[in-house]
């Protein structure tokens, strides 16, 4: 191991920590993410990085001003330990939920507005109940890599997941089309799809895709979907948030369509107005929310505690919200 075959068994057993932290590296892409990590100051990451590689012999990380990589030889390292470090998290982790109660770090990911307005609200009853857990939050609309960044489970508004992932569904979620009544004053309701044209139409902005909305006929559980009907519109507005867009539709701005999760509040409150009700928005955002999780063998008690108090919350969705 570390191209010394002579050395001193207990120098090479102090590097062991030594070579996890090159593997939390290689996973976040920095210094500053894999010291948070590991919950340690980047000098001491640094520091760490500089001892493993005086004693392996060979630089194991290539530094620039932008980003770090591994060398080959440091890529070789992580490559052959890799799994045997994985195999060590998931004996702790079962040896930790031996004791019953959940307890420890769980690391989530959820979308910047689902979970700014819908999760974070649920989590301090959670806690509350588990006093033995600290849970760290990342909220991003990029889609994470679980595994390599470390993360224990992430919300997800999506059609689908992965194969390689485990999925919960906790809940329904609809596409909600609304104004607010002062812009529906000024401009008029629109009756069918094809009046948007002619609307200020409030857009999530989605890499590559054209502003179009497309809608099929309302249509009873069970029966058949009608003719779909695709409509391009425009505005003076677009935005990739649906916190942001729901603000300047309620400041009068125009149209857009909404999920009912940043909606639906406001409707109930009449300050914002649902519009076609005979017509059902298809493709503008997922159909439900779900917990996902790289698949593993076992699942933490923490995961598995989280995920049923999400469901449990969530079970109605967010149609009286």
């Amino acid at each position: 191991m570390l191209n010394n075959p002579r050395m001193d068994q207990r120098k090479i057993e102090t590097l062991w920590a030594h070579v996890h932290w090159l593997g939390t590296l290689a996973a976040a892409g920095s210094f500053t993410a894999a010291a948070q990590r590991l919950a340690v100051s980047k000098a001491a990451m640094s520091q760490r990085i500089a001892e493993l590689e005086k004693a392996a012999g060979v630089p194991l990380v290539r530094r620039t001003t932008r980003s770090v990589r591994l060398t080959e030889a440091g890529q070789r390292l992580v490559d052959a330990t890799g799994t045997a470090f994985e195999q060590i998290e998931r004996a702790f982790a079962s040896v930790q939920d031996l004791a019953g109660e959940p307890r420890g770090l769980l690391r989530l990911s959820a979308p910047v507005a689902l979970g700014r307005q819908r999760i974070v609200p649920l989590l301090p009853p959670f806690l509350r109940r588990h006093p033995e857990l600290r849970i760290e939050l990342e909220l991003s609309d990029r889609l994470v890599s679980l595994a390599q960044e470390g993360f224990d489970l992430a919300i997800r508004h999506a059609a689908s997941v992965p194969d390689t992932h485990v999925a919960w569904t906790l809940c329904e979620t609809r596409t909600l089309l609304v104004a607010s009544r002062s812009y529906l004053a000024r401009r008029g309701r629109p009756d069918e799809p094809a009046d948007l044209a002619g609307h200020d139409c409030l857009h999530y902005l989605r890499a590559g895709e054209a502003p179009t909305w497309s809608f099929e006929p309302a249509r009873p559980a069970g029966k058949e979907a009608g003719t779909r009907v695709s409509v391009a519109v425009r505005g003076p507005f677009a935005a990739n948030n649906s916190e942001a867009l729901r603000e300047a539709v309620l400041a009068g701005a125009g149209i857009a369509l909404l999920p009912d999760f940043s909606a639906q509040r406001a409707v109930t409150a009449g300050r914002l107005t649902v519009l076609l009700p005979r017509w059902r928005a298809v493709g503008g955002f997922a159909g439900r929310i779900h917990a996902v999780r790289a698949y593993t063998p076992h699942v933490p008690r923490a995961v598995q505690a989280l995920v049923a108090h999400l469901r449990e919350s969530l079970r109605d969705g967010f149609g009286a919200a």
